[in-house]
């Protein structure tokens, strides 16, 4: 069904001519939704709200750094460009309080002098893009995955040599790079750009299959917090004695999950759910199966958005864990349900490690 004021306040963004405005909105909105998840027992259309009010403040905080580009003289962007998200940002995932995971692809130059013109005007343009984006309240990614660093704002050409660098070389980092690369999702500028980026790591991704071990063994790094008795594992000990890290616990392990069986098969989508969704139509996973895990992954998303915040640099950071006082009866039992699909899952992707790899 249309919502005509949701998209109305949507359309305010897209007008908005400074960061106040767009920090002022962005506040206002994130109130509204924050309500609309707690009271919602699904949490999937709320969900999908935040993110594209995410979508949509990224984008006008783009078009700002642009025009500020050219008030001070830079003129627009000389080539074609796309703005990328990674992180949750790119599974379409961002909670309330994300912070900045993003890159910059651009058209590749005619000369070595365009090149480093190109170069210097998309670094430019990156800082401002994510000073405004810091002052609207999004701090940068901790990892320094982030558009105005260079190793993460790059040419076609460029972006081509570092992933074969990644392939060739697939060390921890570099693996952890990849992965992070199979969640980038384009959200201002020219899409078939990101399109073309996106092919050239899949074309490579069949020819390196001692990546896909490297991959699994990442993908097993975090185990779903759920005892062999059934009981949730909680912290055990400081200031979140009796919480539960529903982030790297639950939420992440299932993105693992789902994010490695779908660049095995060649699934492009991005979004976990998607990810699940995809598989089922290829027949990688029963219809049951899919059915239990995105249930279990929708839970793991609501809790997620609902997770307890602290204050880092200024910025209200979600900190993933959910309190023991938000931990009722009755979702304790949703959570040890969802924990244990979870578990199947995780033990779904071993398996295949064990039978291609010999892994453990």
């Amino acid at each position: 069904m249309q919502n005509p004021p949701w998209e109305s306040r949507l359309l305010d963004i897209a007008g908005a001519d400074n960061v106040e405005q767009l920090k002022s909105v962005r506040e206002k909105e994130q109130q509204r939704l924050e309500s609309e998840l707690e009271s919602a027992s699904s949490p999937d259309a709320a969900v999908v709200k935040l993110n594209d009010l995410h979508d949509i403040l990224i984008a006008r905080a783009l078009k700002l750094a642009e025009d500020d580009m050219a008030r001070s003289g830079r003129g627009a962007p000389p080539v074609p460009y796309a703005y990328m998200l990674y992180g949750s940002g790119g599974r379409r995932e961002q909670t309330l309080h994300s912070d900045q995971d993003s890159g910059i692809v651009y058209a590749d130059a005619d000369n070595e002098k365009e090149q480093e013109s190109n170069r210097e005007y998309f670094l430019e343009l990156a800082g401002k893009a994510v000073e405004l984006l810091i002052a609207i309240g999004y701090p940068p990614c901790e990892g320094n995955v982030i558009s105005s660093n260079p190793e993460w704002c790059m040419p076609l050409e460029g972006w081509g040599r570092k992933i074969d660098h990644w392939f060739n070389e697939p060390s921890w980092e570099n693996v952890r790079y990849l992965l992070i690369a199979t969640d980038g999702r384009p959200v201002w500028g020219d899409f078939g750009l990101a399109e073309r980026l996106s092919g050239r790591f899949f074309g490579d991704l069949n020819g390196h299959p001692v990546i896909a071990r490297r991959m699994m063994e990442n993908t097993l790094r975090h185990k779903v917090l759920v005892g062999v008795f059934g009981q949730l594992l909680t912290e055990r000990y400081g200031e979140d004695a009796g919480s539960l890290d529903i982030k790297y616990g639950a939420y992440i392990p299932m993105v693992n999950a789902f994010r490695l069986l779908a660049v095995r098969a060649g699934i492009r989508e991005t979004s976990t759910l998607s990810r699940i969704e995809a598989l089922r139509r290829e027949g990688l996973i029963a219809e049951e199966e899919a059915k239990e895990a995105s249930e279990a992954f929708s839970l793991f998303l609501k809790l997620r958005m609902l997770s307890s915040v602290t204050t880092e640099n200024g910025h209200l950071v979600g900190t993933g864990k959910i309190p023991s006082s938000k931990l009722t009866k009755d979702i304790v039992a949703s959570l040890k349900k969802a924990l244990k699909t979870g578990g199947k899952i995780q033990r779904k992707v071993q398996k295949e490690l064990q039978d291609r790899f010999g892994g453990r």
